[in-house]
């Protein structure tokens, strides 16, 4: 499977401008037979929009722009970020998979952060679910920036049966370091590494590049084989778009190989979750 990762910078609040940028990348892969292009958070609207949200909001259902991006997905699927009105003036940060005509599945970022430069909470509400989708191109989960950094999200995912774990982002560079990296970069680089080793599946990270209200962002997306290998990353600075083949095979040899699938016991560990939740009831 041939899978194309678009490391972009989204202009801030111009749907018009960012959904061209979109066709574009979507016509040169599939002139190269590419079978999934993955975008990253937010990458129809740019990330720093506040007050802009109800403006670039999209309610999915009689959309021309999705409407547009379903026709395109008869040929080739992929992934794009987006504000969600799921209802009346209710928005998510919403990433959408596109396959076969489609919409097969919205994931909803559910962990918001709201600290420092981000105020997500204020503005979005959070989703509430994980959910793996079946497809020709294999069993694939999505998980939105921050929901990738907590790992339970990862394993719900490979309990649900995900060989791929797909994360968009948008990550802002931080901890300039005297390496060829940045901190926060390789921070995801790792995760990204141990998620896909412990968990047997591939990792395919897509960040975007660019500033917004003085925010500059992180790129370094990339892709992870099940042993936990990295192969192939992106520019920290500049947008880049990469291909990079995949062989679904490699799943099953890794799951020979480490057997963390095999021998894993999610009822037990509900059980002894559902002992602390109980106890933390009680204090």
């Amino acid at each position: 499977m041939k899978v194309m990762v678009a490391q972009i910078a989204p202009k801030l609040g111009d749907i018009e401008k960012n959904f061209q940028i979109h066709l574009d990348i979507l016509e040169n892969a599939r002139k190269d037979k590419t079978d999934l292009v993955v975008f990253p958070e937010l990458s129809l609207t740019g990330y720093s929009l506040q007050d802009l949200i109800p403006e670039v909001a999209i309610q999915t259902e009689n959309n021309h722009y999705f409407d547009e991006l379903k026709k395109i997905s008869k040929e080739i699927s992929f992934i794009i970020g987006f504000v969600e009105e799921k209802e009346k003036g209710i928005f998510y940060n919403s990433a959408a998979f596109f396959n076969k005509g489609e919409i097969i599945h919205i994931h909803r970022k559910v962990f918001l952060p709201n600290y420092g430069i981000f105020e997500e909470a204020r503005f979005f509400a959070k989703g509430n679910k994980f959910k793996v989708v079946s497809t020709d191109l294999g069993n694939i989960g999505i998980l939105i920036c921050r929901d990738f950094l907590h790992f339970p999200t990862s394993y719900i995912l490979f309990v649900g049966g995900a060989e791929i774990i797909i994360v968009v982002s948008n990550s802002p560079i931080r901890g300039i370091s005297d390496k060829e990296y940045f901190e926060s970069a390789r921070f995801w680089e790792c995760h990204g590494e141990d998620v896909a080793r412990l968990l047997t599946c591939f990792v395919i990270y897509c960040n975007r590049v660019g500033f917004e209200e003085g925010i500059c962002f992180g790129g370094g997306s990339f892709i992870c084989n099940p042993f936990g290998k990295l192969l192939r990353k992106a520019d920290y600075v500049d947008e880049e778009i990469f291909t990079e083949e995949i062989n679904l095979n490699e799943v099953r040899n890794a799951r020979v190989v480490a057997t963390y699938k095999r021998d894993d016991s999610p009822e037990l560990i509900l059980k002894e979750l559902k002992k602390f939740l109980d106890a933390m009831e009680k204090e």
